[in-house]
């Protein structure tokens, strides 16, 4: 059976060299948990950015330079001289007392001599897990660790995950530190950037927590509170804070299983359906793009606006949705509200009073009639007073 499954995933990736997951993508697993054509294009490896591009519909992701340099000043200015930075601000602003303080590099383990990427991070994996496991069991010295590699299996894949982060440890429980540039301005950070930046930390709870488990060590000593570092008001001075991310592992633990019954979405794909981009010896694609198109359309994608935040085909499932009216464009909040109405069309024509109702319509009509009633009073009114 894992055999035929891996089949099907290589023939939908095609000549393409796999994508290997990574703490984004699997951090978009938790925000649209119910996307087909997201999970099938990551199980697969495929080059979501390369087929949106083919599509006609290329994503823009990607920090900019600026943003990209200033993210790395900021992160090393608070892991200079050993973390200094870090420590006063876990000491200060979070009140933690870390009377001793052992910080560890794991960087710079299995690079001279490995023969491969495969092998490097490989490498930096059991190194990694051999620090924290002496930490764990009380063994060893650390108390910071700084660029761990960590590693998680995803659907029967190996997925490495470097973390911009640095790993914890207190009262014998490690927490999870994410270092971002964005600003946290009285107290307060962008809801949007915070739950980007937990989700993805979430990523590497789960990656603690395997780790420990193989070796019989109780999971729950990695915290599912992630430690937000960050710029205070408009200063380039770290500020930090807790955040509660119990909700965002328990959902991204959910959508991880899932993944390991993705024989179960492969085996509704038609036969030959391949998102392969036929690629020539420069790397550019030749399939035709109208071909590539009815391709990835038969199948499903469920579209959220925030898709436009984390995923490379947001674009392409947006136009897609907008030319079937789906009541997707409008976000999950207007679908729930208005339940058994399916299109944006059949909410028009039952507000319009130019569709009849069935019974389990008939409440949801009427408040969309009534809606329809009250936008066109006030239409009127600021008509006439215009």
């Amino acid at each position: 059976m894992k055999s035929h499954v891996d089949d099907r995933l290589n023939a939908l990736r095609g000549s393409a060299s796999r994508r290997p997951y990574n703490a984004r993508s699997l951090a978009a697993l938790e925000n649209n948990p119910r996307c087909t054509l997201r999970a099938l294009l990551d199980a697969s490896g495929s080059d979501k950015a390369a087929i949106a591009a083919r599509t006609g519909h290329p994503s823009p992701f990607g920090q900019s330079a600026f943003a990209f340099a200033r993210g790395n000043a900021f992160e090393a200015m608070v892991k200079d001289n050993g973390c200094a930075e870090l420590l006063r601000v876990l000491r200060e602003t979070l009140g933690l007392t870390l009377p001793e303080v052992a910080y560890l590099d794991l960087n710079d383990v299995g690079v001279a001599g490995d023969n491969s990427k495969g092998d490097r991070n490989r490498n930096r994996r059991d190194h990694t897990a051999r620090v924290l496991l002496q930490a764990a069991r009380g063994t060893g010295d650390g108390t910071l660790f700084d660029h761990p590699m960590l590693h998680l299996q995803v659907g029967g894949e190996d997925a490495f995950l470097e973390p911009d982060l640095v790993a914890f440890r207190i009262d014998g429980r490690f927490y999870v530190v994410e270092i971002k540039s964005f600003p946290i301005i009285d107290g307060q950070a962008a809801p949007m950037q915070v739950r980007s930046a937990t989700t993805q930390a979430c990523a590497y709870v789960l990656a603690l927590r395997a780790l420990l488990t193989k070796e019989g060590i109780d999971p729950e000593t990695v915290s599912d509170t992630i430690v937000l570092v960050a710029p205070k008001d408009f200063t380039n001075r770290p500020t930090a804070d807790f955040v509660d991310a119990r909700k965002q592992v328990a959902a991204l633990t959910r959508q991880l299983a899932r993944i390991g019954r993705i024989s179960d979405l492969v085996d509704l794909l038609p036969e030959g359906l391949t998102f392969d981009l036929d690629l020539d010896k420069d790397q550019r694609p030749r399939r035709p793009a109208e071909e590539l198109v009815a391709a990835v359309e038969q199948v499903p994608a469920t579209y959220r606006p925030d898709c436009l935040n984390h995923c490379e085909m947001a674009f392409f499932c947006r136009a897609r949705a907008r030319a079937e009216a789906s009541l997707d464009v409008l976000g999950p909040a207007v679908r729930e509200q208005l339940g058994g109405i399916d299109t944006t069309t059949m909410a028009l024509g039952l507000a319009r009073g130019q569709l009849t109702p069935t019974a389990d319509q008939s409440d949801t009509a009427a408040a969309l009639r009534h809606a329809a009633r009250l936008r066109a009073e006030l239409t009127a009114m600021y008509g006439g007073a215009a």
